[in-house]
């Protein structure tokens, strides 16, 4: 199976760069499944009903959110008629939506997605994101239940990404960071057979601190003093993510490229 994930859609410039990109190289890479971070597609909190419509019809399987999942408040309503959204499943218990669900391909093979926040450096105490992790993928065992599993890990802490990559080795085709919006150079297979990347970067202006516009930011830090909002920068995104190829038997990564396409990074792809 040939599967996509990209990082976190930033703002217009990330949404322009996934409904200008996506269904392109859905066609040339003959993607069988992608997973878009949408979380910060909204003016760069959040993601509303309209632009996780937008996602979708552009070729996203499906959408993972995180700790800004619930920021557009319609998102509260919307995910509950809409199960290709993905909150993350260490949340809160009385929030709306599922952290985990199985996709089936064109080909009827079965696609585990779920996703996690983490503790570290977070704003506010989630529940345990291993012994969640645990959970779903005893439930869901790769090469029995499904053909391939993702894992969405959203958070801070590069150590708690690569924790939680060798926590899930043998037991998640993919194992990807999001949050942090900077592509890490540590594409791997680790010994179990899981692709692992420290986060998969953001679909967004790197012309930028982390995907907003760069005044207040350099004020903020430079002057130590608000004067307005934070907002996305404009320019010409990167879609960042990462490409992997799984054997349909076992599940497991055969293949993991990074993916960086269009916008002022260096290019890369399968």
């Amino acid at each position: 199976m040939k599967i996509l994930f990209l990082g976190d859609v930033m703002g217009r410039a990330g949404r322009r760069a996934i409904t200008e990109n996506l269904p392109r190289l859905r066609e040339a890479w003959r993607l069988d499944f992608v997973v878009v971070n949408g979380e910060n597609a909204t003016g760069g909190m959040g993601l509303s009903g309209s632009h996780a419509k937008l996602l979708l019809d552009a070729g996203a399987d499906c959408v993972t959110l995180g700790d800004h999942a619930f920021d557009q408040k319609d998102m509260l309503q919307f995910i509950q008629g809409e199960p290709r959204i993905i909150r993350p499943l260490n949340f809160s218990k009385v929030a709306p939506g599922q952290g985990a669900r199985v996709f089936s391909d064109a080909r009827g093979r079965k696609v585990l997605v779920t996703q996690v926040l983490g503790q570290v450096f977070m704003k506010r105490a989630y529940d345990d994101p291993f012994s969640a992790m645990d959970a779903a993928l005893r439930a869901h065992p790769l090469g029995g239940a499904v053909q391939a599993a993702i894992v969405d890990v959203h958070c801070e802490a590069t150590s708690e990404k690569m924790a939680m990559g060798h926590f899930c080795d043998g037991r998640a085709s993919l194992v990807v960071g999001t949050h942090t919006h900077i592509p890490t150079a540590d594409a791997q297979l680790l010994p179990g057979g899981t692709a692992f990347l420290g986060d998969a970067g953001m679909c967004g202006d790197y012309l930028s601190v982390i995907g907003m516009d760069r005044a207040e930011p350099m004020r903020r830090f430079v002057t130590g003093m608000n004067k307005e909002r934070f907002s996305p920068a404009m320019g010409e995104a990167t879609l960042s993510g990462v490409y992997i190829e799984t054997d349909d038997a076992t599940g497991k990564a055969t293949r993991i490229e990074m993916v960086r396409q269009g916008g002022r990074l260096a290019q890369a792809g399968p």
